[in-house]
């Protein structure tokens, strides 16, 4: 999935912080000189805005390093830019890429070896474990060099579930839901039943624009590697299954079978898009829209269901908490949800430094970097800025301010840079950390609703009715009571790239499932879906879709055997 600059926003707000548990300040690591300005290019296929950083975050660099920073983004820029750069020797000074293709790139030459500098990064060395085996692990590196820096990386453990609300789950406005009569949702029938009783009591926001219970969006297909629409594959974990490539992984967490089986999740998860179609809850821009408008439809009110947890930070506040309109977790009995462990030894993603990098750049990257691990760092990522947004107690704890401040785009002080929060949050948008890591400083989370104080201010009559009803404190431990969790845990393996062969059948295959599923959420009824479908399988068939069947089974079963044996 493709979260930019937005999910990086809404990480910093909503579920945010980041990481390291124990370590110290912005101390320079590398004592590099820093008189002469620099701009760095980060390649980053995290980010959804490409250019130079600028506002409040892009002042910080500056002011701290002097370096500016300017973003490639191939989410925005085309794949035709990883090419491009990658056959002229420099993808960019800072690499920030996908596992695998980070392991092709060092093959090819493109990443600077790292093992003069890291070992003075003391920031960047407390996940020592972490990328010690990831690098390890790297195809060739008998040597034990040190070449690339996981993202995400946590300090709890490989098999811990922190977040409250797991990665992907169903989550509606409690009034709407109440004033429907908050029905018990057996299945994906009842959950229907209940978007078509929300459009008729709110079909228009407080200004009278339109609002749909499901808003969709396609510019992300195809993202992180995955085959089919990013809003179907996201859903299909509320059953237990993993989407991988062309295959899914069964709620067993060793089995796998094609995505094209009808019986299988991505064909249900589908189709239930198709139903809420045809029973007219579905926004009629979801096939043409970008994220960017779903994002905004989202903050005015405009849309009543949402399925990933960072999305809440474009609606939740403290107001909402109170009045009871804010999203929250609503169980369907039949479903039991896939989630991702802690993120420990890192979320898939990987930074690196460009092999074309001088000695001076390198030096005031590496810098840069164990200072974008530090604690002063992730509270500045992950919570904002003290003052803004933001007090310091004098129990030393942090209390959250202008908690709408990503969602409404608020003006910043001069004295932090000026201009709008969002348009000037870090455009990276990937963290060195997760934001469950403990902050030094506070001993709490860097993630701000894990604070006491954001706890406190919640605990709203919404907050204690929805725990009286579930009979839990929150979404995760509801699933955890009820048996409705299917855990896989944190492992760090190197997976093969696809073969040139490979990688054409799965560029063809992916076009045609995107193509066709597009078309069949907007089928007119289940004999033109299941027409589609069956065509759809036929012409996978023929691009050799069994072999890129049998090479992903292949290739993830490492990944499999590794997270059983992370499980004994």
């Amino acid at each position: 999935m493709k979260k930019g600059m937005i999910v990086s926003a809404v990480a910093a707000m909503a579920l945010c912080a980041a990481m390291l548990c124990s370590c110290g300040g912005g101390k320079k690591a590398s004592g590099a000189d820093s008189s002469k300005p620099m701009t760095l290019e980060i390649y980053d296929v995290a980010a959804n805005y490409q250019g130079m950083q600028s506002g409040w975050f892009a002042k910080i660099v500056k002011d701290k390093f002097n370096i500016e920073l300017n973003i490639i983004a191939p989410q925005v820029a085309g794949d035709s830019i990883y090419q491009l750069r990658a056959s002229s020797g420099n993808l960019g000074d800072i690499v920030l890429l996908d596992a695998t293709q980070f392991n092709d790139c060092l093959e090819a030459g493109l990443i600077k070896d790292i093992s003069s500098e890291i070992k003075n990064c003391p920031n960047i060395m407390k996940f020592d474990h972490q990328i010690t085996t990831f690098n390890k692990g790297l195809p060739g590196n008998s040597a034990g060099k040190y070449y690339g820096i996981p993202t995400e990386m946590t300090d709890t453990s490989p098999t811990t579930v922190t977040q409250e609300r797991i990665y992907s789950l169903p989550q509606l406005k409690w009034n709407l839901y109440n004033q429907i009569g908050a029905p018990e949702l057996k299945n994906l029938d009842d959950l229907l039943k209940a978007f078509v009783e929300i459009r008729k009591i709110h079909p228009t926001n407080e200004k009278g624009d339109p609002a749909y219970p499901l808003s969709l969006w396609p510019d992300w297909d195809g993202g992180d590697g995955m085959i089919g629409i990013a809003n179907v594959v996201q859903l299909t974990t509320w059953y237990g299954e993993k989407i991988k490539g062309s295959a899914i992984l069964k709620q067993d967490g060793k089995t796998f079978y094609p995505l094209t089986e009808k019986s299988g999740t991505y064909y249900k998860m589908l189709k239930f898009l198709n139903d809420a179609y045809r029973l007219k809850v579905v926004d009629p821009d979801s096939g043409t829209q970008d994220w960017n408008s779903v994002c905004a439809k989202i903050s005015n009110g405009q849309v009543d269901f949402i399925w990933y947890t960072w999305e809440i930070g474009f609606w939740n506040t403290t107001d909402r908490y109170t009045d009871g309109s804010a999203f929250c977790f609503i169980p369907v009995k039949d479903q039991k949800y896939y989630a991702d462990s802690d993120s420990y030894f890192g979320s898939g993603r990987v930074f690196g430094v460009g092999s074309k990098v001088d000695d001076a750049k390198y030096k005031r990257i590496m810098e840069f970097l164990d200072w974008y691990a530090s604690p002063e760092s992730l509270v500045i990522q992950h919570a904002g800025l003290e003052g803004f947004n933001y007090d310091i107690g004098a129990d030393g704890k942090y209390i959250i301010k202008n908690d709408n401040a990503l969602m409404d785009n608020l003006p910043v002080p001069a004295e932090f840079g000026g201009g709008g929060y969002s348009d000037g949050n870090n455009a990276i948008n990937q963290w060195i950390g997760s934001s469950i890591c403990t902050n030094p400083k506070t001993g709490e989370l860097y993630n701000t609703q894990y604070w006491k104080s954001y706890k406190e201010r919640n605990m709203t009559q919404m907050r204690r009715d929805w725990e009286k009803k579930y009979d839990a404190t929150d979404a995760t431990n509801y699933m955890s009571k009820n048996n409705a969790l299917v855990v896989s845990p944190s492992v760090s393996v190197s997976l093969p790239s696809d073969s040139a062969d490979i990688s054409v059948i799965r560029n063809s295959v992916n076009h045609s499932v995107c193509d066709a599923s597009w078309r069949m959420i907007f089928a007119a009824d289940d004999k033109a879906f299941d027409k589609m479908w069956d065509e759809m399988v036929t012409e996978l068939k023929g691009f050799g879709f069994d072999d890129l069947y049998k090479f992903d089974v292949e290739k993830h079963t490492i990944e499999v055997n590794a997270k059983l044996a992370a499980m004994k």
